[in-house]
């Protein structure tokens, strides 16, 4: 009996070994995922360095690189934002390539070029929205008017001669088109590259006038280089409170505001969405980082994933309609 006992044992240890072997192999190894990131994220920025979209690409992606590991910003400018999109749209799903998307890159661009050959709906994943930044109507200063109805008056009286300028498939673009067909205004649409060079051209005179974020042109307003006439918000803004709506002075249906976030390819995991967009988050809710924002005439927009993916529908419908009104159509 004693023997049996032994053999019994002897068999139950083997059995033990065997199975701590079996779970072994069922386990995954701890270096089998490395943990995300292990290396450079890139994100792409659809327009040209020094505007609205870039400055604030550049100040999010550093506070990424903070708790990330480097983010390298990268411009692809050209066709509204398709081009880039399609790129990050095409890019592995695994969080290393990112769109630092805008109104006009996702909800603008691919319903306004007839060849856009993106579907933001279907190609991304909503990862985090950034800020969003109200569009102030504002002329340079030589332009001899001080009100919107001032402005309507003396477009009227001079077909043509005004002229605003804009990069095509941008919230600036739809707003200045929404603005001649509410008021009936004749004002002349310059398309440019760059926002930053749109600006810098209106600020020295070579442009009369111009609808941006506030992000782009507080600064110029602030000094006396352009003078605000109206912002296109529902409710006024902390940054300019003097500055009346649009909508206040009996214009309204035009477009709200102009928006900043990050998307990523489809199918992208859902834990890296996660963890990106906390991050985001929880810099959005720091002085340091909401001060930069704000800084730059910007409202931090902190929202989950979900909701911002809720917020990308509502906003392709809403700019879609514009184009619809407008009438504009781009090859």
């Amino acid at each position: 009996m004693r023997r049996g006992m032994a053999e019994w044992g002897t068999i139950c240890a083997l059995l033990s070994f065997a199975l701590a072997g079996t779970v072994a192999l069922a386990a995954p190894a701890s270096t089998s995922a490395p943990a995300f990131p292990d290396h450079p994220i890139k994100l792409i920025v659809p327009f040209g360095p020094g505007g609205p979209p870039d400055v604030a690409a550049r100040i999010i992606g550093a506070y990424l690189s903070e708790h990330l590991g480097p983010v390298v910003v990268e411009n692809r400018a050209g066709a509204g934002g398709t081009l880039a999109a399609r790129y990050v749209a095409s890019s592995p799903p695994d969080g290393y390539t990112l769109l630092a998307g805008t109104a006009g890159s996702l909800s603008i661009s691919p319903q306004l070029y007839k060849n856009a050959g993106i579907d933001p709906l279907k190609e991304f994943t909503a990862v985090a929205l950034v800020s969003s930044a109200p569009l102030v109507l504002a002329v340079q200063k030589s332009v001899p008017v001080r009100s919107v109805a001032a402005l309507i008056a003396y477009a009227k009286a001079n077909p043509g001669k005004l002229n605003y300028g804009a990069v095509i498939g941008t919230p600036p673009h739809l707003s200045g088109e929404m603005f001649k067909r509410i008021t009936g205004a004749n004002i002349v649409f310059v398309p440019y590259k760059s926002a930053a060079q749109a600006t810098t051209d209106v600020v020295s005179g070579q442009m009369n006038m111009t609808f941006e974020g506030t992000t782009g042109i507080s600064p110029f307003i602030k000094s006396g280089q352009l003078r605000a006439l109206a912002v296109t918000s529902p409710h006024r803004i902390p940054d300019l409170p003097d500055l009346p709506t649009m909508d206040e002075l009996g214009y309204r249906g035009m477009p709200p505001d102009s928006w900043q976030a990050i998307v990523a390819p489809a199918g992208t995991p859902a834990a890296i969405v996660d963890k990106i967009n906390a991050i985001v988050n929880q810099g959005l809710a720091t002085p340091e980082l909401r001060g930069k924002i704000v800084g730059l005439g910007g409202e931090p927009q902190p929202e989950s994933a979900a909701d911002f993916a809720a917020f990308i529908v509502s906003q392709y419908k809403l700019w879609g309609d514009v184009i619809r009104i407008t009438g504009v159509t781009l090859n």
